[in-house]
């Protein structure tokens, strides 16, 4: 027996029926082959399937689908907006900020609301807010950089 949900994903409405045990990631992934939300531990712990649920960056592994009805998504597909990239998209490349890619698009969207809440962030700060997201390859040096270049671009 499936639930009927509405949800705005990346500023496109979907309607439909979701089991009631279907997690978000999975329904982002599975249903709408959003395949940029990645699914790494399914525990929250590693952060890579981390989405905007109304402007705030939560692990959709550990949100059902049916809690998200009503709500709006953003993904790491939904942040490119008229064919330009988000600023942290470009200062993930610019500045290095990747080498698998595995955990990036989670950790650009935990950086994309770090900045809507404070735009200009120390590097502590910044630390402090991506320490839900695990990266295994990067050492978090060039992470934290291309946030700092991401802010400074947004207050330009």
């Amino acid at each position: 027996m499936g639930h009927e949900i509405t949800v705005t994903v990346n500023g496109k409405i979907y309607a439909g029926s979701v089991e009631p045990r279907l997690l978000l990631s999975q329904y982002l992934r599975d249903e709408l082959n959003l395949t940029g939300t990645h699914v790494g531990c399914d525990t929250t712990s590693c952060g890579a399937c981390s989405v905007l649920l109304n402007g705030r960056a939560v692990k959709s592994c550990n949100v059902l689908a049916v809690m998200a009805d009503g709500s709006e998504v953003t993904t790491v597909e939904g942040l490119a907006s008229g064919g330009e990239y988000h600023p942290i998209q470009r200062a993930f490349r610019d500045e290095h900020g990747l080498q698998c890619g595995f955990c990036t698009p989670g950790m650009m969207i935990t950086a994309v609301d770090i900045l809507s809440n404070n735009p200009q962030p120390t590097e502590s700060e910044i630390r402090t807010g991506l320490r839900g997201n695990l990266c295994r390859c990067t050492g978090y040096h060039n992470i934290v950089k291309a946030v700092q270049s991401a802010a400074a671009e947004l207050a330009s």
